[in-house]
């Protein structure tokens, strides 16, 4: 009895306000400003602006064609600039998909390879955060510590055409360049008082790890990778922009070989299964999983390409096993191996639908807890340059000693809301923290990921 009190709420609560919908045609614009705050960052700020075609709307709520802009800063200097451009009708019979992306970030996470075997001092980091004048630098430790800097450019171009109704073959060319180092510290320092200052003296992780060989000088300085990929899509959704039944599995390889131009080779596979449940019709209640596997073929890949979802079509490869279009509430870059497993479930609730200044309007609230871990790790054995210190333990050993044997889950849980317009503009408020935040202080992977994060973005993550 209460099951169907439950869900009569529920399916009256969609209904409030509904109404057919509007059969959207032509041009429809969806400006949004971008607003964040980064500690180290700075605050950021920009605009983002998508630009839909549907045509003579016979497609809807699918489009035509679709372009994306955004344009992004922060007040310590980071800048973000991306432009995309998807189209479904200009080659008959294959979708185009192409974007660029470049990135510059001055205060890029880095916490270590191989998940919880990285020590994350989250004790010293907190005691940093609330005594900024404390005196003793062995008790605290400032965020800059877990940062390195990085500048990425990234450009593809994407075919995808059909094979039968719902399979399809992709076949793209991808292209990247990394300029990857530590930190420029007079920048992260710009404006902080005396006490606060980073140190020249303390080292930073990604220093650390220079230091004892875990990054080679040959992947160090980052570097161009020219790669092609092909793969294979099943895909049965009911639509693209927020589907609510049907498989999507994907199946890719990327080969980025030393005579395409790449400075240090590499050859990855991807997997990724999507499914969508509709547990109450008519887009009222949806459940949503998505399980991911990034493999890497033979024994090694250069750090910077490791912590990366593979995307072919409409958009560019997701970065940081952390953050919110992979690992909401987590930090982002947690979660660095050769292998990795992520997953994430859903449970979808649009509770009203109206019509507002010609346009579709739905209001959703959705419950998730995503998940990844490393299951094929990176070597940690140092390769010392200059002379191995003879104290035991060394500094790399004691950071060994302090971080779990091997990795295991990384786990999130949260909830959000969605503003949804005509099936594909959706502005995302959402908050994730991970359930390592709840254990004891005893614990050895207490506060291990973070202790959560707020996220204003744009769609939903599949």
């Amino acid at each position: 009895m209460k099951r169907a009190i439950l869900t009569l709420l529920l399916v009256g609560l969609s209904l409030l306000g509904r109404s057919q919908d509007i059969i959207k045609t032509g041009l429809n614009l969806g400006p949004l400003p971008v607003v964040a705050l980064d500690a180290d960052k700075g605050f950021q700020y920009g605009a983002l602006l998508n630009i839909y075609d549907y045509g003579d709307g016979s497609s809807y709520p699918n489009y035509d064609s679709k372009w994306y802009f955004e344009v992004s800063f922060y007040t310590k200097g980071t800048q973000q600039y991306i432009i995309s451009y998807d189209n479904k009708t200009l080659i008959p019979g294959v979708r185009w998909s192409s974007a660029i992306m470049t990135a510059i970030d001055k205060a890029m996470d880095f916490y270590g390879f191989n998940g919880y075997e990285s020590w994350y001092d989250q004790e010293r980091i907190a005691a940093g955060k609330a005594n900024k004048q404390a005196q003793d630098p062995s008790k605290y430790v400032y965020t800059p510590y877990y940062r390195m800097s990085r500048v990425q450019i990234l450009a593809k171009t994407d075919f995808i055409g059909q094979l039968s109704d719902r399979l399809h073959w992709e076949a793209g060319y991808h292209a990247s360049y990394f300029k990857v180092g530590a930190i420029d510290r007079a920048s992260i320092n710009k404006g902080k008082p005396d006490y606060n200052i980073y140190p020249d003296s303390q080292p930073t992780l990604y220093e650390l790890y220079r230091q004892w060989g875990l990054i080679s000088d040959e992947e160090a300085n980052g570097g161009f990778s020219s790669s092609v990929r092909l793969g294979l899509v099943w895909d049965t959704r009911d639509k693209e922009g927020a589907p609510t039944r049907g498989t999507w599995a994907e199946g890719h390889l990327t080969a980025a070989p030393k005579w395409l131009g790449t400075k240090n080779p590499f050859y990855r596979y991807s997997l990724t299964l999507r499914q969508y449940f509709p547990l109450i019709d008519n887009d009222v209640l949806t459940l949503a999983y998505r399980l991911n596997y990034e493999g890497t073929l033979g024994k090694n890949a250069p750090f910077y390409v490791l912590p990366y979802m593979t995307v072919m079509g409409d958009w560019y490869d997701r970065d940081g096993m952390g953050g919110y279009r992979t690992v909401r509430g987590m930090m982002r870059d947690r979660v660095v191996g050769l292998d990795m497993a992520t997953w994430n479930l859903e449970l979808r609730w649009r509770f009203v639908r109206f019509q507002a200044f010609n346009q579709n309007i739905a209001l959703g609230l959705n419950v998730f807890s995503d998940g990844t871990m490393v299951t094929r790790r990176r070597d940690m054995s140092a390769h010392y340059k200059g002379a191995i210190p003879a104290n035991y333990p060394s500094p790399h050993q004691a950071y060994l000693l302090a971080g779990q044997t091997k990795d295991t889950p990384h786990i999130t849980v949260g909830s959000g809301l969605r503003f949804i317009m005509n099936e594909n503009f959706i502005v995302a408020f959402e908050y994730g923290t991970p359930i390592s935040h709840f254990y004891s202080k005893s614990h050895p992977l207490y506060n291990q990921d973070g202790t959560g994060a707020f996220y204003i973005n744009t769609g939903y993550l599949f």
